[in-house]
């Protein structure tokens, strides 16, 4: 997600999943299905941090079958603590949780 600077960010920590997409969509550039419209923005919450990522249908070949998803993306981690955003890889919940843990470790 490219950043968007037009609109300021909310102040303080955020106090609930709504408030952490609030402060995603005032700092980072709305994602778009291939129509154009914008793509659903989820959250998960857990002890230290809202992770927050959008959701894209699924996408399937000429013959009906499933294809797997393109390359890349991120999702951006609120912190309940300060609301700050960290971009972490578009890997699994879990996954992209530990290694935000790992380098909120690394970082203190």
């Amino acid at each position: 997600m490219a950043q968007d600077t037009s609109t300021p960010a909310p102040q303080g920590p955020p106090t609930s999943p709504d408030q952490a997409i609030h402060i995603v969509r005032s700092r980072y550039a709305q994602p778009k299905l291939p129509d154009g419209t914008p793509a659903e923005l989820r959250v998960h919450e857990f002890d230290i941090g809202y992770l927050v990522y959008a959701v894209f249908p699924p996408r399937i070949d000429t013959a009906g079958g499933p294809q797997p998803s393109p390359p890349g993306g991120a999702k951006i981690v609120v912190s309940k603590e300060t609301g700050d955003c960290v971009t972490v890889p578009n890997y699994p919940t879990e996954k992209a949780i530990a290694l935000y843990r790992r380098n909120l470790e690394r970082n203190a």
